[in-house]
């Protein structure tokens, strides 16, 4: 053989040997199994999502998925199909805040549970005459709704090794503090319990056990990735080991430090046992640090990419992550055939279907469906609210499972300050289910400058026609001209005084039915009692006052009111507003009509006659963190009576009326009054940082008697008031701060308002 045979022969072994190393490596490849460990760190997780962009850069097909708290949410997304780009599409548009604290929209709550949720700064359980703490600051509700939404695609895959990508994640048990390995049952439930950090969120009960975050026990799971057959684990770690005093600086940190003592010990040997080991440097970044997102997804890509070559090894470039999962929206429509409602013993299968609003026999969007969810988690009746979506038979099923908070009993503390009332301390009672099912009673009792009380009860039926009782009392006192009490009670001249001190005493007593179409629509009709008392100390026992029908003088007291009145009355509200205080959108109607039927006649001059009112408000968005409020109002007496005790007196500033005095800024509290009125105002509201407001305002109104029927409303109005004025929302309540004025007058106002109106 020639040399020139002998070196083609060579060559071709040769290349003959490279290919078939290149096959032998590329088989191996093929046979590898690789296995993804993602640990808890709350915030810190979201480097989990960078390092997964990495990893698909390298062509590294995953098989398996091990996740802990953070780790099981970004895993499990992973594991039904989404890519990490999708992921960080859908972390990077998430508002962390709205769901860690389970705010939830004000238009989820009926009108009862608007109340109350805009009067008391404090809510306690108060079970047995004991005052307890909640056991958790969020129930992961507006999270479930979420993962319940993403996790469609695969919601009736039970057994987590048959979705497209083999899932598992832990949860501890909290009664016997054992490891819980979660393989099965329904995704977004597995998942919630795995991320229910004590204290933070609320534990997740699931086949009998109570669950907590599987962080204390187990916050990176490799060696049950490597049980599930992976030859080459991927670990992405984002906890921190244990720290100084010096960084303990915050609850929620001493709270980790606590929760990482038994897995910061494990990490050095599961460290090691980590094939491809990525530690983003997340110094300096806390749990909950989510406004952060974008950075911290940074760290993560950093430390993959430091890993790049070692993924390589083990990966295809040309290889694209399969597309499995479709998102879907909010606006998408979810099937339901069938309602299946677990756990509920003290609410009604109507009152919870009253809540959910919408029919089995029409399919509602996945924004229907949560909002429903969230009418029933603002009743604060249920500790928490797991539904389902599985496919049974041919039907779509939506299963309901309800536990029931197990705080019937409840103590409500607040406390306001405002030119009217002046200070006040709110001390509430409230017990659900006393009597029946569906039911609440609440007892308010206010201390201060003026004594008060407020008693409900209230049945609620949801869309269908509900029951209540309502009782109250109130008195202020207010100084004011003298001649808004000599005109209407036809009060001699006696003296020079030009101002007294008028006492108000109001106590009103309902019996009314409600119907509530939707959380923000509702009507009410029913019967009224209501004792009126106006009375002044500044006349003294002036003897030209005696023998008056108008008023009488007693124990150096003159009683201009002193009666008893039935009427019956409906009403009719809408409202949509975001914010009770500044809202920024929505629309508001609030009308009444009371008739007033029977007097005691305390002045010997009732007669039958009707009171009507109505207020429309609307506000918009205008640029940026500016908005315009603008809301109109009016009202009228019909009939001839001469009772002036339902007239409407303009004036002040507040959130609180009482009978039919109304705020008009430009005037101190009782400076107008007529019996009917219209009046157009208009704020202007500039969030000029989170929850503060500089507000401008403008409002005007004619105010007399028999205002509509000489046509006077429709003339230019009489009276003008403007305010330039200052809020913020304090966790009391909104602090408000307005100096008005008016062109009619000489004297401006200063109107202070603190916390909620009550």
């Amino acid at each position: 053989m020639t040399n020139k045979k002998i070196h083609y022969v060579f060559f071709i072994l040769c290349l003959l040997a490279v290919n078939l190393r290149g096959w032998s490596q590329t088989t191996q490849k093929r046979d590898l199994k690789i296995g993804l460990v993602l640990s808890g760190g709350g915030a810190k997780g979201m480097a989990h999502i960078g390092a997964l962009k990495v990893i698909e850069e390298a062509g590294v097909e995953i098989d398996y998925i091990g996740g802990t708290s953070m780790g099981a949410i970004v895993g499990s997304l992973y594991a039904a199909g989404y890519n990490a780009k999708e992921l960080d599409s859908i972390f990077r548009t998430t508002d962390f805040t709205n769901l860690i604290e389970d705010n939830l929209p004000r238009n989820a709550k009926t009108f009862y549970e608007k109340e109350d949720s805009e009067r008391y700064s404090i809510t306690l359980p108060f079970n047995n005459f004991k005052v307890s703490v909640p056991p958790a600051l969020s129930g992961g509700q507006n999270i479930y709704n979420e993962l319940v939404r993403l996790l469609y695609p695969v919601k009736d895959i039970k057994d987590f090794s048959k979705l497209p990508i083999p899932f598992l994640c832990i949860a501890t048990d909290v009664e016997t503090g054992d490891e819980v390995l979660l393989d099965q049952g329904y995704l977004p439930e597995a998942v919630i319990a795995s991320g229910a950090l004590p204290s933070l969120f609320a534990p997740a009960l699931i086949d009998g056990k109570v669950l907590i975050d599987g962080g204390v026990v187990n916050n990176y799971p490799i060696l049950e990735v490597k049980k599930m057959g992976a030859d080459i684990v991927i670990g992405v770690d984002v906890q921190h080991g244990l720290k100084d005093r010096e960084a303990l600086l915050s609850a929620t940190e001493i709270l980790m430090q606590i929760n990482n003592y038994r897995t910061a010990l494990d990490m050095q040997e599961k460290s090691e046992l980590t094939d491809i080991y990525i530690k983003p440097d997340i110094t300096g970044f806390s749990v909950i640090d989510f406004n952060l997102f974008g950075t911290i997804v940074d760290k993560g890509e950093e430390a993959a990419r430091e890993k790049f070559d070692e993924l390589k090894k083990i990966g295809n470039p040309d290889r694209q992550k399969k597309q499995v999962a479709k998102m879907y929206l909010p606006s998408d429509y979810v099937s339901v055939d069938r309602l299946t409602i677990t756990g509920s013993e003290n609410y009604s299968r109507g009152y919870v279907k009253g809540k959910l609003r919408f029919d089995t026999d029409e399919s509602p969007t996945f924004d229907e469906l949560q909002q429903g969810v969230s009418n029933l988690s603002a009743t604060g009746n249920f500790q928490t609210i797991h539904y389902k979506l599985l496919t049974n038979g041919s039907d779509q099923e939506l299963l309901l499972n309800l536990v029931e908070s197990r705080n019937k009993t409840f103590l409500r503390l607040g406390a306001h300050y405002d030119n009217l009332f002046q200070t006040g301390a709110i001390i509430n009672l409230t017990q659900k289910n006393l009597i029946t099912r569906d039911d609440v009673t609440s007892f308010d009792f206010i201390i201060g400058d003026n004594i008060r009380y407020n008693l409900q009860y209230y049945v609620d039926k949801g869309s269908y026609w509900s029951f209540g009782i309502n009782s109250s009392f109130r008195e202020t006192a207010k100084e004011i001209d003298f001649n808004l009490i000599r005109g209407n009670y036809e009060v001699p001249i006696t003296s020079n005084i030009n101002t007294i001190n008028l006492d108000i005493t109001d106590m009103t007593n309902q019996i009314y039915i409600e119907t509530v179409m939707r959380e923000e629509f509702a009507f009410r009709t029913g019967v009224e009692h209501k004792l009126l008392k106006f009375s002044t100390r500044t006349l003294g026992a002036d003897e030209s006052l005696e023998g008056s029908e108008s008023f009488r003088v007693k124990d150096g007291r003159t009683f201009f009111e002193k009666g008893d009145f039935y009427s019956v009355f409906g009403g009719l509200q809408l409202d949509t507003y975001d914010d009770k205080y500044f809202p920024k959108r929505g629309v508001y109607f609030d009308g009444d009509f009371h008739f007033y039927l029977l007097s005691s006649d305390f002045n010997n001059n009732f007669k039958e006659f009707s009171v009507a009112k109505a207020k429309v408000g609307s506000a918009v968005p205008i640029y940026g963190p500016v908005s315009l409020n603008i809301e109109t109002e009016g009202g009228f007496k019909l009939g001839t009576s001469n009772v002036t005790s339902f007239d409407f007196v303009l004036g002040g500033y507040g959130s609180a009326q009482v009978n039919n005095l109304v705020h008009f800024f430009g005037y101190d509290f009782l400076s107008l009054a007529g019996n009917s009125y219209v009046k157009l105002g208009g704020r202007l509201d500039y969030e000029f940082v989170p929850k503060n407001h500089l507000m401008f305002t403008a409002n005007y109104a004619n105010v007399e008697d028999d205002l509509f029927r000489t046509g006077e409303w429709f003339t230019p109005p009489d009276y003008s008031g403007y305010g330039i004025g200052y809020g913020w929302e304090s966790f009391l309540g909104p602090l408000q701060v307005h100096y008005s004025w008016s062109p009619e007058g000489n004297n401006g106002n200063f109107f202070f308002s603190l916390g909620y109106w009550f």
